[in-house]
C-alpha cells in the first residue's frame, strides 16, 4: 500500500464520480460526501477516492448495489457491517463507496471525523505523521493498519462531539 501526497485533483476526481453515482441511484440518494484522508487538504493518503452515499434505510441497498456494478462497483461483503455496505471500484482500487442510512452513526462519524480534521490542520498533521509511521509497520497496510489508527480516530471523535456540543 502507498501513502501519495495531497493533491487537488482528488476533489475533482470525487465530484465526477459522485455525479456517475447520482446518475444512476439519485433518487435514492439523501447525499453524498467525500470523506477518508483524500478529502482532508494537506495529508498524506491512500490514493483511494472514498465516498459515502446516505439513502433513507439500509433495506434499499441491495438494490442499489446491483445498479451501481454497471458503473464497475463490486460489493465487498466481508468488508461491509449493519452500519454500511462497502462497494470497491477500479483495479487497482480507485474508489471506496459506502452505503448508509439516517438511523445508523457511520455516516456522523465520517463527517465528523473529517469536518474536525480540516478545521483543525495541526490534528491532521498529527494523524498524518501516525500514518506514515503506521504503514512502516505495515506496508500492505489491512486490519493491522487500520486497527493502529482507531485509537487516534476515536480520540479525534471524542473532541469533534465536544466542540459539537459547545458550539465551536
Amino acid at each position: 500500500m502507498k501513502l501519495s501526497p495531497y493533491s487537488q485533483e482528488w476533489k475533482f476526481i470525487y465530484k465526477q464520480e459522485a455525479k456517475k453515482i447520482k446518475n444512476i441511484i439519485g433518487d435514492f440518494v439523501i447525499d453524498i460526501q467525500h470523506i477518508g484522508s483524500t478529502a482532508i487538504p494537506n495529508i498524506v493518503a491512500k490514493p483511494i477516492i472514498d465516498i459515502v452515499v446516505m439513502i433513507s434505510s439500509l433495506d434499499k441497498a441491495k438494490d442499489l448495489i446491483k445498479l451501481l456494478t454497471d458503473i464497475g462497483y463490486k460489493y465487498d461483503e466481508p468488508a461491509s457491517s449493519s452500519e454500511r455496505y462497502l462497494l470497491r471500484k477500479g483495479d487497482p482500487i480507485q474508489y471506496h463507496l459506502s452505503l448508509t442510512a439516517l438511523n445508523v452513526t457511520f455516516w456522523h462519524r465520517q463527517i465528523l471525523f473529517r469536518n474536525y480534521l480540516i478545521d483543525h490542520p495541526l490534528i491532521a498533521k498529527e494523524y498524518e505523521k501516525l500514518k506514515l509511521k503506521i504503514i512502516k509497520k505495515y506496508p500492505t497496510g489491512g486490519k493491522e493498519y487500520i486497527s493502529e489508527k482507531s485509537s487516534f480516530i476515536q480520540k479525534v471523535l471524542e473532541l469533534a462531539e465536544k466542540d459539537s456540543k459547545s458550539g465551536i
